[in-house]
Order: C-alpha cells, then structure tokens, then sequence
C-alpha cells in the first residue's frame, strides 16, 4: 500500500482547490447551492446577501477551478456543484471541527 497522503505531481493542484475552499463566503455560496441546487447569480446575491460583484467573482473563480459548472440562459447565468466530492469533504472537515479535533478550537 501507498503512503503517499498527496501524491508530489499533485502538490500545486490539490493546495489550490483548499485555497480555493479556504474563503468563508465561498463556502456560504456552497451551502446554498447543496440546499437549493441550480440558482442563478440573482438567487446566490439574494439568499447570500452579497454584492453582485463579490458573488461573481467567487463562483467564477470556482468554476475556473471545477468546483461548479456553469451555464448561462438568456441573460442569466446559473451555476450548480460539479464535484460531487466536496459534500463528503465539508462533512468530514466539520465533523472534526464540531470534535475540536485537530486544534481548530
């Protein structure tokens, strides 16, 4: 059996999908599009309740990334999570967090 935790090749990749993941309100937008599924920018400034620009910037940069796919509809643009990876992700991190597990009291 491998060892390896992250594979070296891997490194650049994997530390910017956390980065990625590491912004509060990035997580906010992630949490309403688990609840709610598909919304376009409108809905996430709405239930959000963040600018216009600052939700776009986010989900751009999240979908750049392949966290979320994007469609655009007339003039709307709606987006939905692609990786279906990050639910179990954000349930193990938050399980160990509500633990006070690995010192993030």
């Amino acid at each position: 059996m491998d060892a390896t935790l992250v594979p070296n090749d891997l490194f650049e990749q994997v530390a910017r999908r956390f980065r990625v993941l590491g912004e509060p309100v990035r997580l906010l937008l992630l949490n309403l599009l688990h609840r709610h599924g598909e919304m376009n920018v409108q809905q996430l400034v709405e239930a959000s309740d963040q600018s216009q620009a600052n939700v776009s910037k986010h989900l751009r940069l999240m979908a750049d990334e392949g966290l979320l796919s994007r469609r655009k509809d007339g003039l709307f643009v709606y987006y939905d999570i692609q990786d279906q990876s990050l639910s179990g992700l954000c349930l193990l991190v938050c399980g160990q967090v509500q633990r006070g597990a690995g010192g993030l009291n």
